[in-house]
């Protein structure tokens, strides 16, 4: 038995019904943004992870094999560089029939976006990402970065699996670090080909993409919450308030056309972030 067929998760047509209002359109084509859906797996305290850099795993088989299948339905797969350092991940998609599970070539597998300002993610021909790439099972990430120039040996390593950095200029905040212009990223993502995205985390790039300024970008909100409390300490997701004309503070964001599904021992929110 192939690696590729252990490896490989089963997600019946019968799941997949209640997925489908929630998803990119498959024959219509978008035009100036891509269709972005968030995504993650939540404790009953919004945590995230025990703590920053902390492997947590909080989906059971069945949303595992949801998140997966979701993959295959975008056109790629985005994530911030701390959860790049801290998990080395494949990125890829392991349901049964696609790409590299089943079927030749890399149909229905996503392409890896990492958000790097400053191309600190120091990967190499042993990372995950390479690995599944040398056997056929994913993609060579993109890395957006503020740089305009990034190292070469980096640059090499990329393009020579199919990658590539993306510059895109960000601003950078009183405490030093860059801020995510998210229209200008989904735009330039739109301009490299790619229709849907799917934004999978970690606390710093969904709390950023929640933000009032950017929260009207989200096209589809899904999210897994899992039985089970993380304690104090953990990575939270927790945007920033909104306040009206006279200061008051209001809820961060409201979703609507909400939908609750139970898988297994989880519950899977769907809806749309309500403006």
């Amino acid at each position: 038995m192939s690696l590729a067929t252990r490896d490989a998760l089963e997600f019946p047509d019968s799941d997949r019904v209640f997925l489908e209002p929630h998803l990119p359109a498959q024959d219509t084509p978008q035009i100036d943004m891509p269709f972005t859906t968030l995504t993650f797996a939540t404790s009953l305290d919004s945590s995230l992870a025990l703590s920053p850099g902390a492997r947590t795993v909080l989906s059971g088989p069945q949303s595992k094999a949801m998140t997966h299948y979701l993959r295959s339905r975008h056109d790629g797969i985005l994530i911030g560089v701390g959860t790049a350092l801290a998990d080395d991940p494949g990125l890829n998609c392991r349901i049964s029939g696609v790409g590299g599970y089943g079927k030749d070539g890399l149909d229905g597998q996503p392409r890896p976006v990492v958000i790097d300002s400053t191309a600190r993610w120091d990967f190499s021909e042993d990372s995950k990402l390479f690995q599944l790439c040398r056997q056929g099972r994913g993609r060579a990430p993109w890395i957006i970065t503020a740089l305009a120039e990034p190292p070469a040996e980096k640059k090499a390593l990329l393009e020579r699996y199919g990658g590539k950095f993306i510059s895109l200029q960000m601003k950078i905040a009183e405490n030093g670090k860059y801020i995510i212009d998210w229209k200008a990223l989904l735009v330039t993502l739109r301009t490299n080909g790619l229709q849907s995205v799917m934004i999978e985390g970690g606390g710093q790039v969904i709390n950023s993409l929640l933000a009032p300024a950017s929260m009207s970008l989200i096209d589809s909100v899904i999210v897994t919450i899992a039985p089970t409390w993380l304690g104090r300490g953990g990575v939270v997701v927790s945007p920033d308030r909104r306040f009206d004309e006279g200061g008051n503070p209001m809820s961060a964001a409201r979703l609507k056309n909400v939908k609750w599904y139970p898988f297994g021992e989880d519950v899977v929110l769907c809806g749309q972030i309500k403006n």
